[in-house]
């Protein structure tokens, strides 16, 4: 069973093939990229995340809203806490299920977006520069599909 343990080596081939790390290191760094731009607008990344996924025609449940960012419903929920009390987004009961909220942008919140939504297409677009893929289409495609591992 020698063969099974981790060696010191092993160690360093798992920090540069394992897709867990790869993909949390490459996220932290485009993040603190993001995170830098949007400073001036008292915003973070994870935020601006929250507002563009709430920037829809109907206000989502919080379930609605966890399940299409992949994170649990606590975590969101915490992560709404700022910015309702920024009065930026509304939380309130569902007007048919008492027991779901459903979270809405306000207008502070959709004009703070429209301010980041423009840092962020430069950022964006530095971003791509910087990671020169060839088919950044395609990378984000194999992005998505890694969400529904």
């Amino acid at each position: 069973m020698e063969q099974d343990r981790l060696t010191f080596e092993g160690t360093w081939m798992v920090a540069e093939k394992c897709l867990c790390t790869n993909v949390q290191r490459a996220a932290r760094s485009i993040g603190r990229r993001f995170d830098e731009a949007f400073r001036p607008l008292d915003l973070t990344n994870w935020q601006f995340t929250l507002l563009v996924a709430l920037n829809r025609p109907e206000p989502p449940t919080i379930n609605v809203l966890a399940k299409d960012l992949a994170i649990d419903r606590t975590t969101i929920t915490g992560s709404l806490k700022p910015l309702e009390r920024r009065g930026l987004v509304s939380i309130k009961q569902d007007a048919t299920d008492k027991r779901a909220r459903r979270v809405e942008l306000t207008e502070a919140g959709s004009e703070l977006l429209q301010q980041a939504y423009a840092i962020w297409k430069q950022v964006e677009g530095a971003v791509e520069r910087d990671l020169a893929i060839d088919d950044i289409d395609g990378f984000r495609a194999g992005l998505r599909a890694a969400t529904a591992v």
